[in-house]
């Protein structure tokens, strides 16, 4: 896929297709009830590393390169068309918005207003800046998660595609929503990698291929 031009996507906020975001809800709800503060800890942690990884496995130059993917589940249609610096900017943002939510909930307060996905939206102009500031943002993310570890269940802010979440949930939240960028992550990689090398592009994805299968993100 090339990057050559503005691609035509559908608007920010425009959400999943319906059937995807049913099944969505579904495996949230199952992860859930199966998980607890400390798997998606680990689970959060442990995608924080492979996109570790995967940002420095790509030059500077490519980092900031923009390019047209094939959806990710659980990802917007408008947000395709992304660099990685953008798409660290984009889990900077929303780190940033679920910490405050958590820290919130735990001392016993619902935050004002409404979640909103075409509110995360990142800036085109990211760079390598972003970096440090998403790493920050990553590490308040766990902090908040940790201090919360008893706040209140019923205190619950709703999420536009998943309605109605505890702190807890919005810990878990940010597990499975790290993952699904991760992978998006990947794909910018792959495109910029075929455009320029189909060989290096194939070589990338059977290394990928070989990283453990328990460690894969599913939204």
């Amino acid at each position: 896929m090339s990057n050559q031009s503005e691609p035509k996507l559908a608007p920010p906020g425009a959400g999943l297709p319906v059937l995807e975001l049913f099944i969505g809800r579904l495996l949230f709800a199952w992860q859930r009830r199966t998980g607890h503060r400390d798997v998606f800890s680990a689970r959060f942690q442990q995608e924080r590393e492979r996109i570790r990884g995967l940002v420095q496995s790509s030059d500077e130059e490519s980092r900031g390169r923009r390019m047209l993917i094939r959806r990710v589940r659980g990802l917007e249609d408008s947000s395709r068309y992304w660099s990685v610096w953008m798409t660290l900017d984009h889990l900077r943002i929303v780190h940033q918005a679920i910490s405050g939510v958590i820290e919130s909930l735990a001392t016993g307060v619902v935050p004002a207003g409404q979640a909103s996905t075409a509110d995360v939206k990142p800036s085109a102009q990211a760079g390598a800046t972003v970096v440090a500031d998403y790493e920050r943002s990553c590490d308040a993310l766990l902090e908040a998660a940790t201090a919360a570890e008893n706040s209140d269940p019923s205190l619950r802010y709703n999420h536009p595609w998943f309605g109605p979440l505890d702190a807890a949930g919005w810990h878990a939240m940010a597990a499975v929503h790290i993952g699904i960028h991760r992978i998006q992550i990947e794909r910018i990689i792959v495109e910029q990698k075929k455009s320029s090398d189909p060989g290096e592009a194939a070589g990338f994805l059977r290394a990928r291929s070989s990283v453990r299968p328990s460690l894969r993100s599913r939204p």
